[in-house]
Protein backbone atom coordinates (compact mmCIF):
# COMPACT_ATOMS: atom_id res chain seq x y z
CA UNK A 1 0.00 0.00 0.00
CA UNK A 2 1.64 3.15 -0.77
CA UNK A 3 1.25 6.49 0.94
CA UNK A 4 -1.73 7.97 -1.50
CA UNK A 5 -3.76 4.35 -0.52
CA UNK A 6 -2.79 4.84 3.02
CA UNK A 7 -4.11 8.40 3.22
CA UNK A 8 -7.61 7.55 1.04
CA UNK A 9 -8.32 4.81 3.81
CA UNK A 10 -7.53 7.08 6.73
CA UNK A 11 -9.89 9.57 5.46
CA UNK A 12 -12.49 7.00 4.98
CA UNK A 13 -11.93 5.46 8.17
CA UNK A 14 -11.93 8.77 10.69
CA UNK A 15 -14.51 10.35 11.58
CA UNK A 16 -15.84 13.47 10.43
CA UNK A 17 -14.59 16.87 11.98
CA UNK A 18 -17.63 18.12 14.69
CA UNK A 19 -15.62 21.51 15.00
CA UNK A 20 -18.21 23.79 14.59
CA UNK A 21 -20.77 21.86 16.58
CA UNK A 22 -18.28 21.26 19.19
CA UNK A 23 -17.50 24.86 19.22
CA UNK A 24 -21.12 25.88 20.00
CA UNK A 25 -21.57 23.62 22.44
CA UNK A 26 -18.57 24.35 24.53
CA UNK A 27 -19.81 28.14 24.07
CA UNK A 28 -23.78 26.92 25.77
CA UNK A 29 -22.26 25.52 28.37
CA UNK A 30 -19.44 27.30 29.37
CA UNK A 31 -21.77 30.04 29.49
CA UNK A 32 -24.83 28.50 30.93
CA UNK A 33 -22.52 27.76 33.83
CA UNK A 34 -21.29 31.08 34.03
CA UNK A 35 -25.10 32.31 33.90
CA UNK A 36 -25.42 30.27 36.72
CA UNK A 37 -22.48 32.02 38.90
CA UNK A 38 -23.97 35.55 37.39
CA UNK A 39 -27.71 34.38 39.71
CA UNK A 40 -25.46 33.12 42.61
CA UNK A 41 -24.12 36.79 42.45
CA UNK A 42 -27.25 38.57 42.37
CA UNK A 43 -28.63 36.24 45.29
CA UNK A 44 -25.66 37.28 47.02
CA UNK A 45 -25.68 40.49 47.03
CA UNK A 46 -28.88 41.79 48.81
CA UNK A 47 -27.69 40.48 51.93
CA UNK A 48 -25.34 43.03 52.19
CA UNK A 49 -22.32 41.74 51.35
CA UNK A 50 -19.89 43.91 49.38
CA UNK A 51 -18.35 43.75 45.73
CA UNK A 52 -15.30 41.63 46.90
CA UNK A 53 -16.74 39.35 49.52
CA UNK A 54 -19.46 38.37 47.05
CA UNK A 55 -16.95 37.81 44.45
CA UNK A 56 -15.09 35.04 46.94
CA UNK A 57 -18.89 33.71 47.77
CA UNK A 58 -19.41 33.24 44.00
CA UNK A 59 -16.35 31.32 43.11
CA UNK A 60 -16.47 29.16 46.76
CA UNK A 61 -19.85 28.74 46.00
CA UNK A 62 -19.12 27.27 42.02
CA UNK A 63 -15.96 25.33 43.36
CA UNK A 64 -18.20 23.30 45.62
CA UNK A 65 -20.91 22.42 43.37
CA UNK A 66 -18.40 21.57 40.64
CA UNK A 67 -16.59 19.06 43.15
CA UNK A 68 -20.22 18.10 44.36
CA UNK A 69 -20.94 17.42 40.45
CA UNK A 70 -17.91 15.40 40.25
CA UNK A 71 -18.45 13.15 43.33
CA UNK A 72 -22.54 12.46 42.07
CA UNK A 73 -20.63 11.18 38.58
CA UNK A 74 -22.81 14.35 36.92
CA UNK A 75 -20.07 17.00 35.74
CA UNK A 76 -18.04 13.55 34.01
CA UNK A 77 -21.14 13.56 31.83
CA UNK A 78 -21.15 17.04 31.38
CA UNK A 79 -18.02 17.19 29.77
CA UNK A 80 -19.10 14.53 27.44
CA UNK A 81 -21.20 16.69 26.13
CA UNK A 82 -19.85 20.13 26.73
CA UNK A 83 -16.44 19.86 25.87
CA UNK A 84 -13.93 23.02 26.50
CA UNK A 85 -17.40 24.52 27.90
CA UNK A 86 -16.85 22.91 31.28
CA UNK A 87 -13.23 23.42 31.82
CA UNK A 88 -12.86 27.10 31.33
CA UNK A 89 -15.17 28.22 34.13
CA UNK A 90 -13.98 27.86 37.80
CA UNK A 91 -15.61 24.40 38.08
CA UNK A 92 -13.57 23.07 35.71
CA UNK A 93 -10.77 23.70 38.29
CA UNK A 94 -12.67 22.05 40.96
CA UNK A 95 -13.66 18.96 38.67
CA UNK A 96 -9.93 18.93 37.54
CA UNK A 97 -9.00 18.60 42.01
CA UNK A 98 -11.71 16.09 42.79
CA UNK A 99 -11.63 13.90 39.58
CA UNK A 100 -8.11 12.69 40.62
CA UNK A 101 -8.46 12.68 44.30
CA UNK A 102 -12.02 10.38 44.04
CA UNK A 103 -10.72 8.08 41.71
CA UNK A 104 -7.57 7.38 44.29
CA UNK A 105 -10.06 7.03 47.19
CA UNK A 106 -9.41 3.36 47.63
CA UNK A 107 -5.84 3.77 48.26
CA UNK A 108 -6.80 5.69 51.65
CA UNK A 109 -6.93 8.82 52.48
CA UNK A 110 -3.44 10.25 52.72
CA UNK A 111 -1.49 7.89 49.93
CA UNK A 112 -4.17 8.11 47.50
CA UNK A 113 -6.67 10.82 47.73
CA UNK A 114 -3.64 13.07 49.82
CA UNK A 115 -1.73 12.23 47.13
CA UNK A 116 -3.28 12.79 44.00
CA UNK A 117 -4.54 15.97 45.54
CA UNK A 118 -0.94 17.23 45.04
CA UNK A 119 -0.16 15.47 42.11
CA UNK A 120 -2.62 16.24 39.91
CA UNK A 121 -3.91 20.11 40.60
CA UNK A 122 -0.42 21.15 42.17
CA UNK A 123 0.80 22.11 45.41
CA UNK A 124 0.44 25.26 44.50
CA UNK A 125 -3.22 25.72 43.92
CA UNK A 126 -3.86 22.60 47.10
CA UNK A 127 -1.91 25.29 49.56
CA UNK A 128 -4.01 28.19 48.47
CA UNK A 129 -7.36 26.70 48.68
CA UNK A 130 -6.49 25.59 52.28
CA UNK A 131 -5.25 28.67 53.12
CA UNK A 132 -7.68 30.36 51.70
CA UNK A 133 -10.12 28.45 54.02
CA UNK A 134 -8.32 28.78 57.01
CA UNK A 135 -8.06 32.39 56.41
CA UNK A 136 -11.46 32.77 55.83
CA UNK A 137 -12.56 30.27 58.83
CA UNK A 138 -9.75 32.66 61.50
CA UNK A 139 -11.54 35.67 59.87
CA UNK A 140 -15.64 34.62 60.51
CA UNK A 141 -14.25 33.17 64.03
CA UNK A 142 -12.83 36.68 64.91
CA UNK A 143 -15.59 38.29 63.60
CA UNK A 144 -18.38 36.58 66.36
CA UNK A 145 -16.06 37.39 69.28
Amino acid sequence: MDKKDYKKLVDRKSPASKLFTDCIKAFLFGGAICTIGELFQKLYEPLGMTKEITGGAVSATMVFLGVLLTGLNIYPKLAKHAGAGTIVPITGFANSVASPAIEARTEGLVMGVGAKLFTIAGPVIVYAVVASFAAGLWYWMLSLM
